[in-house]
């Protein structure tokens, strides 16, 4: 008889928990942590008091960060929403699973119908499983949840509070709880003389039932140095600081709904955006404000609680971390071998995981040895065709541009903006501490020393003087692109 292995917990064998399952009844011995993921949507990793910023109000995420693990090097693999939710819920990244962009309206990328996302895999490991608010990937069946519970993803607070039968009806059973606003993104309020519209995020005259709204003014915002300190990049910074106070507030909600159920001590809570802020520089790039993104992490029993690490972990990691701590990575990859009735080794790119778990950084966050990640960007919208794929290490950041020779594509409401509207519409030469011509234009490779030029402002990939570090990453990305059965590749010789 086999039984989940894991420090969290002590189960019954497989087979007994197996039974249950089938059965449909809960088993009171199942002590697995309860998993909680929560996905903010175009939320940047300098805005957070956590991470710094002493001008937004996050009061709930900082004290999550007080009782966890708070990491300072974590990746989205794509900014931009359903492809980076694609890899959050399969650890593949989408170039392979087929959610090359967004899946609604015409853009219609889907994921291919034989992934195996991280619901279906621990409701087949005994976990009951929901979600709540934006969901924003396709076909319903490979992201197939247990429940989706009701609620305005631009209310945390009500999402939050409409998650409390869930999570208590069935105490003898651990769950899944995925819970993602659509808070702060751009759009979806109206604000009465408002001049710098449409760029609401979410902000409406009338609130939203159980929030406190919480306003900020212009000059309090603090600006990153990848915008334009301009009287529109301030009034929208106000406007997004708005939202992000919101959805801190409907977190907080959650949080206390799990303390008083009890729930608290024996669950595992991670917070992370899809990618980065919604403005030109940040989201649907592939720069570091765009992919470099909060992420925090409370243990069971708050292990490690308090604590930083500077470990290289991205969005393809989270489902093997997360399958991994419920005990059943191995049984996972077992079954994954049943199902495609090849020996290991010979599988299909999308039986196994393209990122590997991070547990033992949970376990101990000075665990070296994660040092790299890998980004792979294709498609936003249907019209945004231009594909990336970078490696970056604590040293080197390189970021080959497939389609370079196009102008720069530009999300809709991106382009919509005040922010950027005032740039181009005043002949502005730069925006933020980049030229603007340098962000539509862009060259085949850009290689930055990120050790020393944090901005990725220089670009040395056609410095001879770092030719080897150029050649040496340009090799990292095809054998990246290799492992994980990328279409793209072929560019390299193709073209």
């Amino acid at each position: 008889m086999e039984i989940f292995k894991n420090k969290y917990f002590n189960l019954l064998p497989l087979s007994v928990l197996a039974a249950s399952v089938a059965a449909g009844t809960g088993n009171p011995e199942d002590n697995r942590p309860n998993i909680v993921v929560i996905v903010s949507d175009d939320h940047g990793l300098d805005d957070l008091g956590c991470y710094g910023n002493s001008a937004i109000h996050t009061p709930n995420l900082d004290a999550l960060a007080a009782e966890g693990i708070r990491f300072t090097n974590a990746y989205c693999t794509t900014a931009s929403c359903s492809a980076s939710r694609s890899v959050i819920l399969t650890g593949l990244y989408n170039h392979a699973n087929g959610q090359y962009g967004h899946e609604h309206n015409f853009h219609h990328f889907k994921t291919f119908g034989n992934v195996r996302s991280l619901p279906v895999i621990l409701s087949d490991f005994g976990y009951r499983t929901a979600r709540a608010g934006k969901f924003h990937v396709a076909p319903e069946e490979v992201y197939r949840f247990d429940a989706a519970i009701p609620g305005s993803a631009r209310n945390p607070h009500a999402m939050a509070v409409n998650s409390r039968s869930f999570l208590v009806e069935e105490p003898g059973k651990p769950f899944f709880l995925y819970f993602c606003t659509s808070d702060p993104h751009r759009g979806g309020g109206v604000l009465e003389d408002n001049p710098y519209r449409p760029d609401r995020f979410g902000n409406r005259e009338q609130g939203y039932e159980g929030i406190e709204e919480r306003y900020f003014e212009p000059d309090e915002v603090e600006v990153p140095w990848y915008l334009p300190d301009s009287p529109a990049s301030r009034a929208e910074l106000a406007q997004y600081y708005q939202s992000v106070a919101r959805m801190d507030q409907g977190i907080g909600k959650l949080f206390n709904i799990l303390k008083e159920e009890g729930l608290w001590e024996n669950t595992i809570i991670m917070y992370l955006s899809d990618n980065g802020i919604a403005f030109h520089g940040a989201k649907t790039n592939t720069y570091d404000p765009a992919i470099r993104l909060p992420f925090i992490v409370k243990m069971p029993g708050q292990a490690n609680g308090g604590t930083v690490t500077p470990a290289m972990v991205n969005w393809a990691d989270l489902t093997p971390t997360l399958v991994d701590f419920a005990g059943v990575l191995d049984r996972e990859l077992e079954k994954r071998q049943e199902l495609s009735g090849q020996p290991r080794g010979g599988l299909p790119f999308y039986e196994d995981f393209h990122g590997r778990s991070f547990l033992p950084v949970l376990e101990d966050p000075a665990t070296g040895g994660y040092d790299e990640i890998f980004a792979s960007h294709t498609f936003h919208e249907i019209t945004m065709y231009y594909p990336m794929r970078v490696v970056e290490n604590r040293d080197f950041k390189l970021i080959w541009n497939i389609a370079s020779g196009l102008e720069y594509p530009q999300a809709s409401d991106l382009y919509a903006s005040s922010t950027w509207q005032e740039t181009v519409t005043s002949g502005a030469e730069y925006y933020g501490k980049r030229r603007v011509e340098d962000y539509l234009k862009r060259p085949v490779f850009e290689l930055f020393h990120i050790a020393e030029d944090r901005y990725e402002t220089t670009n040395l990939a056609y410095d001879p003087a770092y030719s080897d570090v150029l050649d040496d990453l340009k090799g990292k990305i095809r054998e990246f692109q290799e492992r994980t059965g990328d279409p793209w590749i072929i560019k390299w010789t193709h073209e």
